[in-house]
Formats: C-alpha cells, sequence, structure tokens
C-alpha cells in the first residue's frame, strides 16, 4: 500500500471513499504505476490495490482533487476504471468482500494489458488480438521477404509501429505523471531505435513477443486469480426459507440474521448459522480444506458452502451474505495478497533505482565507445538498444507476488489462512513456535479418560451412576460424565434431592441410594479410601487427570479420571515441527502438574501456572532469541499472539480466529501449524529461485550483448522467457498440498480392569 502525503481530512465535506475496478490492472508493474500516480495526486490517501480484485481503492478529498481527474489520468496510463461502490464517508467503511474481479502486484515499470476475463478465450481480449494482428503482420513481412525485400521491410516496420504506439502513448503518460523510467519506454525506445538503425524485422519481432510475454502474464493472473473466483461460488444462488407451515426459495444473498432455512441431503449450506433440528455429515472441505465429513447435530455451526450429506437440517442464520465465512475469508485472502512481503518491498526499492540506471547503462555502451574511441555507430547503438530490453525488470519483480499469490491461495484450499505476504514470509525462519494449551494443544473440553469399578461393579455401572448424580449440573466435569454416559449409550436413571456442596461434592438419591460423586480430599474425610483406589487417584492426578470418587453413603464404589485430552493429532504437530528444526514450547496458566503431563506426553518444553504479563514476557525473551510464533485459540490470547513475530490463531472459521493474529488454522488441526512452516519456507525457496534466475540470465545476457553475441529478438525473448518462466515457477506452489495428518477418532473413554 502507498498513501500520499495529503492526507484527506475525513469530516471534509468533499472527502469519500471509492473503490474502482480497473480494466487492465492486472500485472505487476500495472499495480505499482496505479499506486504511485494516485499517491502523488493532493488529498489521496489509505490508496490499496488488490491483486484478486483488480481494484484501486481510496480515500479521496475531492475538493483537492476531482474524481474526474483520477479517472482523466487512470485512462492516461492506459486503464479503464469503474466505480464499484457508491462514495461514502471516509473510514470506517463497508468492504467489498466477494467481489471476483482480481489484480497484483509488482514494481518499478509500468506496462499495461488486459488479461481474458473469466469464460472468454484469450484471443478475444485485447492484448490477445494485439497479439494476433501484430503476429499476422510479421508473419505477411517474413513471406514477403522471399518475394518482395521491399515490401518485406514495409511490413515489418507496420508491424513494429502498431505494437509500439500503444506503448509509447503509456510511455508518455508515464513520464507526464512522473515515473520516465517504465517499461513501456524502455520497449518503445528499443523497437524505434531499431527501425531507426536499418533494423526493422528485429524491431517487429521484439514489439510481438513482448506482446506475447504480456499475454502470458496475463492469463497467469487470471489462474491464479480462479481459485478466488471458485471460493466465490461455493456459496449457493438460492436457499429454502422456513415460514410458518412451508418453505420458499429465496436468493441466498437475500437472506438476513434470525431466519430459518431447510438444507435438504446433497445440498449446500446458504449461509453461516446454527443447527436448529436434524443431524447429518456435513462435508466442510470448500471452507476449512477438511476432507472428511463432520456429524453435527442441533446446536453445532455450520458454514456457508458446506455440503449437507445425508439428513435434513434446519439452520438460523446467524451471518448475512455479505459476512459469512466465505465472504471474510475471500476478503481476507485479497487483503493478504496486496500485502507486500519484506522481500517483495526491497524489490519495489531496488526496481525504483535498477531501471534508470539500465536507461543509464545503455546510453554509455551506446554513445561511449563512438565518441570517445571512434568505434562503429552503428553497432554500439544497437548493443545499446539491446541492453534496454534485456534491462526490462519482469521477471525480477514478478518473482515475489507471484510466489506469495499463489502461496496464500495454496494455504487458503488446505484450510490455512494466511494474511500477509510479510507473515507469510516470517512463518518459516522462527526458531520457536509457542502453543497456549487449552483448546489449542487440547481440545478445551474435559472428558473421562478412565474409570475404575470396586465393589464387584461394572464399570458402566459406576459410569451410569455417576452421571445420574451430574445430570442437573452445568459444571465442567460433570459435563464430562454425562457426555460419556451418553457416548456409551447408557439410560440415566431418575433423581431425587440433587444438591451441590461447593468445591467439595454432589448428592443425590438415587434408585433409593443417597450416592455423592466428591472430590478424593472429601472423600477421604467421610471414609477410609481402600489403598489401591488411593494409588490409583494419585498415578490419575500424577497424569494431570482429575479424579473424582463415587460413593454410597460411605462405601466407595469407583473413581472417575478426567481431563482435557490432548487433540489426536497434537503429539504428530510437535514432533513434525522438531523435525523441521523449530523448537517447541507449552505456555499455560494452567498448575505445574497438569502442564507438565501434557508436555510430557506431546514431546515439549512447558511453563506453566503463567499469568497474562508472564507470557507476554516470555514471548519477548523468545522474540530476542531468534523470532517466535506464537499458537493460541484467538480468544484470550489476544495479546500473546500480538506481541508475538506470527500469531497463529486456532479458530475453525470463527469471527476472532479470522480476525485475530496473522494466520488462522481453519481445520482447528495443530499439524496446520507444521504445514504453515513448510508451505512459507516452500514459497521463499520459490521467490530465491525465481529471483536468481531472473538476476542470473540478465547477467548473461549483459555479458554475450556487450561481446556481440546477442541480437534484439533475442534479449526480449530471453525478456518473455523469464518471465513466463518465473510465472510457472510461481504458480507451481498452487499445486502444493502439505502433509496429510488424519486424526485418530477417540471412541468410548478408556477403561481398567474391574477392581474388588
Amino acid at each position: 500500500m502507498t498513501s500520499s502525503p495529503a492526507r484527506p481530512d475525513p469530516a471534509a465535506p468533499g472527502a469519500a471513499h471509492l473503490t474502482y475496478f480497473v480494466d487492465g490492472m492486472d500485472c505487476a508493474s500495472c499495480v505499482q504505476k496505479v499506486e504511485r500516480m494516485v499517491a502523488g495526486l493532493p488529498g489521496t490517501a489509505d490508496v490499496k490495490t488488490s491483486f484478486t480484485k483488480q481494484t484501486l481503492s481510496l480515500d479521496l478529498d475531492e475538493t483537492q482533487t476531482g474524481r474526474a481527474t483520477l479517472e482523466r489520468n487512470l485512462k492516461a496510463l492506459g486503464y479503464t476504471p469503474s466505480l464499484l461502490e457508491q462514495p461514502k464517508s471516509t473510514v470506517p467503511r463497508a468492504e467489498a468482500a466477494g467481489h471476483d474481479h482480481s489484480g497484483h502486484d509488482h514494481a518499478g515499470h509500468g506496462h499495461v494489458h488486459e488479461a481474458p476475463r473469466p469464460g472468454q478465450p484469450w484471443y478475444a481480449s485485447g492484448q490477445g488480438k494485439l497479439v494476433l494482428i501484430s503476429g499476422v503482420l510479421l508473419a505477411l513481412a517474413w513471406l514477403f521477404s522471399f518475394i518482395e525485400p521491399q515490401f518485406a521491410i514495409s511490413g515489418y516496420i507496420a508491424a513494429t509501429l502498431l505494437g509500439v504506439w500503444p506503448l509509447a502513448n503509456k510511455a508518455v503518460a508515464s513520464a507526464r505523471l512522473g515515473d520516465p523510467f517504465s517499461i513501456n519506454m524502455l520497449v518503445s525506445l528499443a523497437a524505434i531505435g531499431a527501425v531507426l538503425i536499418g533494423q526493422a524485422a528485429e524491431g517487429a519481432v521484439v514489439v510481438f513477443f513482448f506482446a506475447v510475454g504480456e499475454l502470458l502474464e496475463g492469463v497467469a493472473a487470471g489462474r491464479a486469480r480462479a481459485g478466488i473466483q471458485a471460493l466465490a461460488a461455493l456459496a449457493p444462488k438460492t436457499a429454502l426459507l422456513v415460514e410458518g407451515s412451508g418453505v420458499r426459495e429465496v436468493p441466498a444473498d437475500a437472506l438476513t440474521v434470525g431466519q430459518t432455512v431447510q438444507v435438504n441431503p446433497g445440498a449446500r449450506v446458504p449461509a453461516d448459522g446454527a443447527i436448529l433440528t436434524g443431524t447429518s455429515s456435513l462435508d466442510d472441505s470448500p471452507v476449512t480444506g477438511e476432507s472428511v465429513p463432520v456429524s453435527k447435530g442441533a446446536g453445532d455451526s455450520v458454514y456457508a458452502g458446506s455440503i449437507n450429506t445425508d439428513g435434513v437440517l434446519t439452520v438460523r442464520v446467524e451471518k448475512a451474505a455479505s459476512d459469512n465465512t466465505i465472504a471474510r475469508i475471500i476478503h481476507l485472502v485479497e487483503e493478504a495478497e496486496g500485502s507486500k512481503a519484506p522481500t517483495a518491498r526491497f524489490i519495489d526499492r531496488f526496481s525504483r533505482y535498477y531501471t534508470p540506471g539500465v536507461v543509464l547503462v545503455s546510453a554509455l555502451v551506446a554513445l561511449v565507445p563512438p565518441l570517445l574511441f571512434g568505434a562503429a555507430w552503428h553497432t554500439w547503438l544497437y548493443k545499446g538498444i539491446a541492453l534496454l530490453l534485456i534491462g526490462c525488470p519482469c521477471a525480477l519483480v514478478l518473482s515475489v507476488p507471484a510466489a506469495i499469490t499463489s502461496g496464500i491461495s495454496a494455504g487458503t484450499r488446505r484450510g490455512l489462512l494466511i494474511k500477509g505476504g510479510a507473515a507469510l514470509e516470517t512463518i518459516g525462519t522462527v526458531k520457536t513456535i509457542a502453543f497456549d494449551k487449552t483448546g489449542t494443544l487440547t481440545a478445551g473440553k474435559p472428558c473421562v479418560t478412565d474409570v475404575v469399578a470396586s465393589q464387584h461393579l461394572d464399570r458402566n455401572e459406576v459410569l451410569r451412576l455417576a452421571a445420574a448424580v451430574e445430570a442437573g449440573s452445568s459444571h465442567p466435569l460433570a459435563k464430562a460424565i454425562t457426555d460419556a454416559a451418553q457416548q456409551a449409550k447408557l439410560t440415566l436413571p431418575a433423581v431425587t434431592e440433587a444438591q451441590a456442596i461447593p468445591g467439595k461434592a454432589v448428592t443425590a438419591t438415587v434408585e433409593g441410594r443417597t450416592l455423592s460423586v466428591s472430590s478424593p480430599r472429601h472423600a477421604a474425610s467421610l471414609v477410609n479410601l481402600p489403598a489401591d483406589l488411593s494409588d490409583t487417584i494419585r498415578t490419575f492426578e500424577e497424569q494431570g487427570r482429575t479424579a473424582v470418587v463415587l460413593l454410597d453413603r460411605n462405601t466407595p464404589l469407583g473413581v472417575l479420571a478426567i481431563r482435557d485430552e490432548p487433540r489426536p493429532e497434537a503429539k504428530a504437530a510437535i514432533a513434525q515441527l522438531h523435525n523441521l528444526g523449530v523448537n517447541t514450547v507449552m505456555l499455560t496458566g494452567d498448575n505445574a502438574r497438569t502442564g507438565q503431563a501434557i508436555a510430557r506426553d506431546l514431546g515439549l518444553d512447558v511453563r506453566a501456572e503463567l499469568l497474562p504479563e508472564d507470557k507476554l514476557r516470555l514471548i519477548a525473551d523468545l522474540k530476542a532469541r531468534g523470532g517466535v510464533a506464537m499458537v493460541g485459540d484467538g480468544i484470550n490470547d489476544a495479546p500473546a499472539l500480538a506481541q508475538s513475530d506470527v500469531g497463529i490463531a486456532m479458530g475453525g472459521g470463527t469471527d476472532v480466529a479470522l480476525e485475530t493474529a496473522d494466520a488462522a488454522l481453519l481445520q482447528e488441526r495443530v499439524t496446520g501449524v507444521a504445514d504453515l512452516v513448510s508451505l512459507s519456507r516452500a514459497t521463499m525457496g520459490n521467490i530465491k529461485a525465481n529471483i536468481a534466475f531472473a538476476l542470473g540470465l540478465k547477467a548473461i545476457f549483459l555479458v554475450t550483448t556487450l561481446l556481440g553475441y546477442t541480437n534484439l529478438w533475442m534479449a526480449i525473448l530471453a525478456d518473455t522467457g523469464a518471465t513466463a518462466l518465473v510465472t510457472a515457477n510461481a504458480l507451481r506452489l498452487l499445486r502444493w498440498k502439505g502433509r496429510e495428518a488424519r486424526p485418530t477418532r477417540n471412541t468410548l473413554p478408556h477403561t481398567t480392569p474391574h477392581r474388588a
């Protein structure tokens, strides 16, 4: 993003926020060219361009620069602006999430071409037509060279001028608006120079190859945008609105919060919401990347775009279409792809000096040998023109944003939402990853892990009676016991005279017996617990589990162990990070015994009994030792997420997960953290290879040109070829798959054999 120095006052009567679709702004230099021009106008601020939307948004004080002036300048650069949003006051403002136009950015030079629109063949675009016409002229001129050479020369000149004319117009407009060193200027000078020194054929080939390169880049940009356009198409266009005793079909984007919709088997969920009635397996893969359908019932959340596989559901709408999970993901990805990574910003700065440097070197090569050493003008002018073409920085400045965009798109398809190039670049460089415990490494929901029976009872009987006593309690431990009984399909008896003794026990009369579920300490104060039962309780507590004792008056019937268990894939995730050379540590406010037990099971370090300020201090220490990422649930970990170099939120698509931190794991799998590190490193490796290739190829052709081995068409072919190869290499990231991590499914609680 670039902002103008003259920031408009939001309260000024002429201040408005404008969003334009800019036709033709779909390449690296295009975006940078528009940003520079717009930011240089008086009264502009918060100038942003979007790769995926192909849009320009800004705050504009129309008392300083009129909208007509802005649009006229854009047209002078060769772009066609179309206003997408009605003007409204500046910040805060509504974003056009989900719009399926797009664009991208790389810097330092400016050219304009038009990518095919979705569904439009390449030859129907403006750039496609230019390629076809100039190609036909070039072919005709080549044929005439065998029949009548004089006509052939005229054909080559015509083909050159046809291709140069739009470029020269834009080069002049760029120079008038403050950027004389655009790629349009480089190619125009080279092509016209070729004609003037009698190399019209090579000039025609130059502009033809350049046009082909621009067309290929536009097609590549369209491919990169296709993933986001596919996201936008996930949500169904219509919904079955439940009204009174029937349903009627309505547009999905007309649904409002609080309405009820019916989702039939095989249909897509039309809106974010909560299930009111019905049970079904839902395929969330379009939203989260989770490949295994998830069983959901009343009270569970559903996402727009998810596929209902079997049962009929009624769903209460909780988000409008413009604010559902898909729209929010699209909006965040759009912003992320417009956010430059540090490497991209460096390339931007480098290119601002690189292109003028190329022009200077070309001029020196063309002029110094003839003027000072009496060398042949034709030879050195030719070499100077070739250097102009070799110096075109297309491949160099495309290398970073193309890879970043592909990496972010690949991650989104895998349920890894990365909110910016800077975050994607940094994740792979951190030395340590810190994890919150509850809701991150663990599921955040206590469950019964063991049931030990005594008095010759069956363990299911202990679980049934304990669940009956706890049935009326809302305490998390009570919920864990009743859930375990429900999972075991046990029928609970009726209870009477239920009461809670805070911090000690819950009692009730069950089937004529006075039963209680109590803490071990309270149970020990009432009855002498058998030695084996006391040993079992001690073992559970050493493992970080909470033990409760089921008593029949003064007779112990059994012990239940409860713990917020690690996520099934957490241990594998920690091992993957260690294999990647990343240190791991768990930061928790829980007691040391529980924290150490969880950490020991998972194989990572732990810092327990931490206050929020302690977490911040530890994050700062780790940050100073080489970089740290923090993984939390996105709610109570917000300060630590912000303090770290990269904050990663576990979230399953919740508001907090999408709005907090720098990345979110939509699948709620800890293995996604290792995938983020791998994706970051793959992206940075791709970028380094692209930069090395672009600079290396230019260095080779620089030497061969000075030695007289390279001609004009070879120079432009090298530039076009480098751009195509860099783009193709970046697009390889779209096929990145990450690690396949399948969590094991927990079924019934572990049971210990019957004890007398």
